[in-house]
């Protein structure tokens, strides 16, 4: 095999990025199948690596608000409005 169908052959079995999608496992957004891939998220035009959900049709991010937790131990979220893109690494 050439490596110019290295890429070319494990980018066929990368799905489709959705329009929203969570990293929490317990959100109907999550799916399991693009977290097998490394995904980048490029938030008004920075890549940003502490996104927690996205959702790029409404120009939405949720991320950490610092180091604070809900009651539940899970980090509480703040959602930040721009223009939003999902990429493959």
């Amino acid at each position: 095999m050439t490596e110019s169908s290295i890429p070319e052959t494990s980018a066929t079995k990368r799905p489709p990025l959705p329009d929203r999608l969570s990293i929490d496992a317990r959100s109907p957004h999550h799916v399991r199948a693009v977290f097998e891939h490394d995904i980048g998220i490029r938030f008004n035009g920075k890549d940003r690596n502490d996104v927690e959900e996205y959702c790029i049709s409404e120009g939405w991010v949720r991320v950490p608000a610092g180091k604070t937790l809900d009651r539940k131990g899970q980090p509480l979220l703040i959602k930040l409005k721009g223009k939003v893109e999902a990429f493959y690494r």
